[in-house]
């Protein structure tokens, strides 16, 4: 089967796949007909019976390793999928059938060009854990000491490229030719959902985030990364420390009380804050199962393969409204919103700001433990704005899934943790610093030159604004606005009332020229007289058509919020 069909037919199950769940509030608002119109028989066009949420999530493990990272990022997206859905997916298994020895040791001569049993001394051929795209083996280097070698599946990237494929064209027809698909962007949202997928494929980039990692964090030293063994990674292989430890979510009630994990737990949440508002990246995967507790009662991180970066202005908004938010101040979280996020034609602005506030005042009503959720309100805000016609940036929707991870693996350390006024305090820190940093001699010096090139240039440009206006020669420009579609839309309009007026006009004269008899007839009537009636006839029904055939609904308008 050549690659053309086999992606025909990827596509046609995808589809399938996302019809049988479009009547649970999933993908709804796909027009069936529109996008099956070119895709093979094997996609059926009957929607296929509503499928449970547990049966979602096993639907989605048998698509493959593209859909299992799908799945774990729709868990950020409560404007997408409704709340049972999330529940379920939240507790997706990335777990597969393990490779065998020989053709993981055939992956790691092949990207390192040397033999297994020239790097390491010892190779488990037994995994420690194995997922979609790869899995883990014990080794032992030459120098003794203990490493992990992660390994990724020899079919693992082409198999990703054309599912990614094969979604980009659902997205994009989707975007075309739905209400919702104009709404939420599919098509951007994939495109960023592929970027990330294949930036995990490439274990050097993952290496290079957990020597980044490991250096940011060593101001949390309860908090350890393992680091990469340079010389042995590759786009496919990443050699990193061994950590020993067990699972955060194994710890027993006797356990935590002999550790004092509570110190552990404000470390984490105190890190990744930073992590996110002070350099800007957020680990996008933090759940239970990529921390371990370490022998030696540090709690260790690993699996840094999908992380996000945000830009600093898109970060500052993130901090004043997560800030606002801790610090119930439901009127500035609206406000903040709105300026980061794109405003639909549909925007409910008045209903926005009353849900916002409500659910707000709401949260700061509660404290203590595990009555407070930082991560769910971040995730509730979006769920708001979609439904009063905002589309929210993705970075809030992400860092409302990892702070609500984290707040899963801190209850898992410290019931008792309070973490709302751990993090009230550490924003406040956070913002100090900030602050700090901006009157800094470094910072207070780009601010004053700043304000010497405009005090230079000052007085060129207002003698230049006066010497215009002496002169009678000042002007104002709207750009784009010849270019724009009012321009467009007014030329139509004169085009057809000129075209009316030449109707009008030949329709006059033929009733006239029926009274003149010029001696040539056609159809028994003076036959300039019927040609212009016929031509008149023409051009009206092409009017008429034009009229049934290009003029349609104008989409709905967007305007970004002030950044």
């Amino acid at each position: 089967m050549s690659e053309q069909t086999t992606g025909f037919a990827r596509t046609a199950q995808i589809l399938k796949f996302m019809l049988k769940y479009r009547s649970a509030g999933i993908f709804s608002g796909l027009d069936q007909d529109a996008m099956l119109q070119d895709v093979e028989a094997e996609a059926d066009r009957q929607e296929a019976p509503h499928g449970r949420p547990e049966e979602f999530v096993d639907d989605l493990e048998a698509l493959g390793p593209t859909f299992i990272k799908l799945g774990q990022a729709l868990s950020t997206r409560p404007d997408m999928v409704p709340g049972e859905y999330m529940a379920a997916l939240e507790r997706m298994q990335d777990r597969v059938q393990p490779l065998d020895v020989e053709t993981v040791r055939q992956v790691i001569e092949e990207e390192l060009g040397v033999g297994v049993g020239k790097v390491f001394t010892e190779f488990d051929a037994e995994p420690l854990g194995s997922a979609s795209l790869g899995q883990v083996h014990r080794a032992v280097l030459r120098d003794g000491r203990e490493v992990a070698v992660k390994v990724q599946r020899p079919d693992a990237l082409a198999s990703v490229r054309t599912d990614l494929d094969a979604l980009r064209s659902i997205a994009s027809k989707i975007d075309r030719g739905t209400d919702m698909g104009r709404r939420l962007k599919f098509g951007d949202w994939v495109n960023e959902f592929g970027r990330t997928l294949l930036a995990e494929l490439d274990y050097r980039l993952e290496a290079e985030n957990l020597q980044r990692f490991g250096e940011r964090l060593e101001a949390y030293p309860q908090l350890v990364v393992p680091r990469p063994v340079w010389s042995l990674c590759g786009k496919r292989v990443l050699t990193m420390d061994l950590v020993r430890g067990r699972k955060v979510t194994d710890i027993t009630g006797l356990q935590r009380t002999e550790l004092h994990l509570a110190d552990l737990a404000g470390a984490l949440l105190k890190g990744y804050l930073d992590q996110a508002f002070v350099n800007g990246e957020i680990h996008a995967d933090p759940h239970p199962g990529n921390l371990l507790l370490t022998d030696d009662g540090r709690l260790a991180i690993f699996d840094l393969g999908m992380i996000a970066h945000v830009p600093p202005k898109r970060r500052d908004r993130l901090l004043k409204l997560l800030f606002a938010a801790v610090d119930g101040r439901g009127e500035d979280v609206a406000n903040e919103g709105v300026s980061i996020s794109t405003r639909l034609e549909d925007f409910d602005e008045e209903r926005y700001q009353r849900e916002v506030g409500q659910l707000v005042s709401q949260y700061a009503a509660r404290s203590g433990g595990r009555t407070v959720s930082e991560g769910r309100l971040v995730l509730d805000l979006t769920r708001i704005a979609t439904a009063c016609g905002l589309r929210t940036p993705p970075e809030l929707s992400l860092l409302g899934k990892t702070l609500l991870n984290l707040e899963s693996i801190c209850d898992a350390l410290d019931p008792d943790m309070d973490a709302k006024d751990i993090v009230r305090d550490h924003l406040e820190n956070v913002m100090r610093q900030r602050l700090r940093k901006s009157l800094s001699p470094a910072g207070l010096a780009g601010e004053l030159i700043e304000v010497e090139g405009l005090v230079r240039e000052a007085p060129r440009k207002i003698s230049n604004l006066l010497t215009l206006l002496s002169e009678n020669r000042l002007q104002v420009r709207l750009d784009g606005l010849d270019d724009s579609k009012l321009m467009e839309n007014m030329q139509k309009i004169a085009n057809r009332i000129t075209v009316g007026l030449i109707i009008a006009a030949l329709l006059v004269a033929s009733a006239l020229m029926m009274r003149v008899d010029t001696g040539t007839r056609l159809f028994g009537y003076p036959a300039v007289a019927i040609v212009m009636f016929i031509i008149a006839a023409l051009l009206g029904l092409f009017v008429v058509g034009s009229v049934l055939l290009t003029d349609h609904k104008a989409r709905p308008k967007e305007e970004r919020g002030l950044h």
